[in-house]
């Protein structure tokens, strides 16, 4: 059964949100990695922490869930097969839900790195996979953004993080936003679609003190950013070009870790959460930490692009 929780809506707020609900009560340890698959009509998501890949079903409201040998931690659909390539602790493989049992590496630029792991990621509209590693510990600026082509070319694009997260992109393609979590900031590049390259990095957004920090985002059809905040109990949305925001979510659990849309007509915004980092007091008084939670906007999102591969 569903849950209904309360929405927030700051003055002048341009998308009309419902309410949002908990859809499945799965206490991950740290949700992250939301995709919605077109042609399943699911959502895909992982627990970092638990090492797990979850199937949500909203038709069915049912789960599945695949556990593996090491942290699982953002993941796209491929274009010219059917599965997923997805970030594992040190790299880039392949895992088809239908047939395998484990993911197959392609490259693991992150192996000189022991105390790295992967993170966020997401594909460009050109089939490339974009993805970020930080510290395990979250403290040392060991962590860099990659961009893994479908011919086998592993890129570094930008580095000196401690926990990266993200990215996305505007709805014309020219700028990607890139999350500097530790330190609140998202950082804004001009984006080459056709080389996939960076230049021009400049501050887009910074977030107050005591509003949480940036972790996952995604855009809608309309260019808006929705942003999770971890640590702020929320997800914001943002205008693509001035960053101002025109509305939040408000969800019960304060470390609100990704956010993605789906369902048939894109209007529903999936946000997964986290019980990683809460006292044992903050999770008694946040019994749905680590839950999928799902609202309805009136702006459709953008489907996830597929992995050219």
């Amino acid at each position: 059964m569903s849950t209904i929780l309360g929405i927030h809506r700051q003055p002048l707020s341009t998308p009309v949100v419902g309410a949002v609900r908990c859809v499945s009560s799965a206490g991950a340890l740290l949700g992250e990695g939301a995709l919605w698959s077109p042609r399943e009509q699911v959502l895909y998501w992982v627990d970092i922490l638990a090492c797990h890949l979850h199937r949500f079903d909203p038709a069915s409201v049912t789960r599945t869930t695949w556990t593996f040998d090491e942290e699982i931690s953002a993941l796209a659909e491929r274009a010219a097969a059917p599965g997923l390539i997805v970030t594992l602790r040190r790299g880039f493989a392949l895992f088809d839900p239908a047939v395998d049992r484990e993911p197959h590496y392609l490259h693991q630029p992150g192996a000189a790195l022991p105390g790295n792991r992967f993170n966020d990621g997401k594909c460009d509209a050109q089939g490339r996979f974009w993805a970020g590693t930080m510290d395990f510990a979250c403290e040392a600026p060991t962590g860099a953004l990659y961009r893994y082509d479908p011919d086998g070319r592993c890129t570094r694009h930008d580095q000196g993080f401690a926990v990266t997260n993200g990215p996305t992109w505007s709805a014309d393609g020219r700028s990607l936003y890139f999350n500097d979590t530790v330190n609140g900031r998202i950082h804004a590049y001009a984006f080459d679609a056709g080389t996939g390259s960076l230049s021009d990095k400049r501050l887009w957004h910074a977030f107050a003190a005591g509003d949480g920090v940036p972790d996952g985002m995604t855009t809608d059809a309309a260019g808006r950013l929705w942003i999770a905040h971890w640590g702020g109990a929320c997800v914001s949305c943002h205008d693509p070009v001035t960053a101002h925001e025109l509305c939040r979510v408000t969800l019960p659990t304060r470390h609100v870790t990704n956010c993605a849309f789906g369902g048939p007509d894109l209007r529903t915004l999936f946000i997964t959460s986290a019980r990683s980092g809460l006292t044992a007091g903050q999770l008694a008084a946040e019994p749905l930490a680590g839950g999928l939670f799902a609202v309805s906007v009136d702006s459709p999102g953008l489907p996830a692009c597929l992995f050219g591969g």
